[in-house]
């Protein structure tokens, strides 16, 4: 069975029905997928590769909900995110997916278990509460001694797993990785994929993370290969 063929029976995070995103620049209309399909079942292990300019990110900042298709269908949770509002979607973004990227994005002037804390704090949660599932998120990731460091202060895989412990601190079913260990040297980004693919074994959190370093990918149980705004290969790996 290929990683395409996700039975109808379950339990699909995300579901992509022919969605097609063009953008305009400099009056001209730009494709950027041309009609990809998928489903993602709640707690795979994907990577998504292809060459630059190829709708990868594009892809990921749809599956993210950080656009909207300009056309097809995109479910997240069974949700059609076409027929929610600014505000649902934001909501539904902060409670289904977690998100980790290449340059970490971090707040600056705030501590590690400040940095972890903030999606809690756009879903209400009491002050001592966030701090409590913050620390919590942080010694899952190893950082239990680094609570009050701010991230200049930190190293890359450290700057990294900080971002791992804020994209899982609400319990997200899913999490999206754009490039997580494109800033890190060997040994760290061996550490970040080992963080990554522990949450996935142990806790079922569904993984999909962009990459275009071929021994990433390869880690992954499933590949999709993305070329000119088109999935052209869905592969599961057998293990």
């Amino acid at each position: 069975m290929t990683g395409g063929d996700v039975p109808a029976s379950a339990d699909v995070a995300i579901e992509a029905e022919d969605v097609r995103r063009k953008y305009s620049l400099g009056g001209a209309e730009v494709a950027a997928l041309n009609g990809v399909s998928l489903r993602i079942a709640a707690g795979e292990y994907v990577a998504i590769t292809g060459p630059s300019g190829s709708g990868k990110s594009t892809l990921m900042h749809l599956l993210g909900c950080l656009d909207r298709p300009t056309s097809g269908v995109l479910r997240i949770g069974g949700r059609d995110i076409s027929k929610l509002g600014d505000t649902e979607l934001a909501e539904l973004r902060n409670t289904m997916i977690g998100f980790v990227f290449q340059s970490f994005q971090l707040l600056p002037r705030a501590t590690a278990v400040d940095n972890v804390a903030l999606p809690l704090v756009y879903r209400g949660v009491g002050r001592a509460e966030r701090r409590r599932r913050a620390v919590a998120a942080l010694e899952s990731v190893n950082l239990g001694h680094r609570l009050g460091h701010r991230p200049l202060q930190l190293s890359g895989g450290e700057q990294q797993r900080v971002a791992i412990a804020r994209a899982l601190v609400g319990e997200p079913p899913v999490l999206l990785a754009d490039e997580p260990t494109g800033n890190l040297d060997t040994a760290n980004g061996a550490e970040v994929m080992t963080i990554l693919e522990k949450l996935n074994a142990e806790r079922g959190v569904a993984i999909v993370l962009v990459t275009h370093e071929a021994e990433i990918a390869a880690r992954a149980d499933r590949l999709i290969r993305v070329r000119d705004g088109l999935i052209v290969e869905d592969l599961a790996r057998q293990r």
